[in-house]
């Protein structure tokens, strides 16, 4: 996670940003807080989707995640990704399965085969998240949570957790959705972004 921030930071930098508003989805909610945590003075506002960051119990797990984190297979995966185990494992993370499109299993698809990825997931799926509290804790940014009730990946309880550990954290929960809510319903996750910004 430290590399992640690093990269972050630096990247701001390059873009001549000096206070940002982060948002992130999964391992991005947690590149996103841990980022507002190194760096505090350069981050306005704060926005966890459905976000990593706890030792976190899962109800369950996508079939290219679940192969990803076992020793030999993820190796097999680098050299085949069937169509059918990509639209298995998106279905997984939707709330609604009938949102999965085929074009939308296609751009999963696409963006898994591009090179380097499928290795860099199986990196990530070796690494456990730490669970560090005390940072949450420390935090001191307007935040804003946003979660899915149906997700299973990182189930709500975490979003509360979340709230309750960030002072002043503002939660919602999103009935219908699951781990990428602003995939599955971006109209209703956007507006209530829109809304949180607009505040001082």
């Amino acid at each position: 996670m430290a590399v992640y921030v690093r990269w972050l930071g630096a990247l701001l930098d390059r873009l001549d940003v000096q206070r940002a508003v982060l948002a992130g989805n999964s391992l991005g909610g947690e590149v996103a807080w841990a980022t507002a945590h190194a760096f505090p003075q350069r981050v306005d506002q704060l926005i966890l989707v459905d976000a990593a960051g706890y030792a976190f119990e899962s109800e369950s797990v996508p079939l290219a995640f679940r192969i990803a984190a076992t020793p030999g297979l993820s190796v097999l995966m680098e050299q085949l990704l069937p169509p059918g185990m990509v639209e298995k494992s998106v279905r997984n993370v939707y709330g609604d399965p009938a949102r999965v499109t085929p074009a939308l299993v296609q751009r999963y698809s696409d963006l898994a085969r591009r090179e380097g990825n499928r290795h860099a997931l199986a990196r990530r799926m070796a690494q456990r998240n730490t669970g560090r509290a005390q940072d949450l804790r420390d935090l001191a940014v307007p935040t804003l949570i946003l979660w899915g009730a149906h997700d299973r990946l990182i189930p709500p309880v975490y979003g509360e957790r979340f709230a309750a550990d960030i002072q002043g954290a503002k939660l919602v929960v999103f009935k219908d959705l699951g781990h990428v809510p602003q995939e599955e319903d971006p109209a209703a996750t956007v507006a209530v972004v829109q809304e949180f910004l607009k505040k001082p």
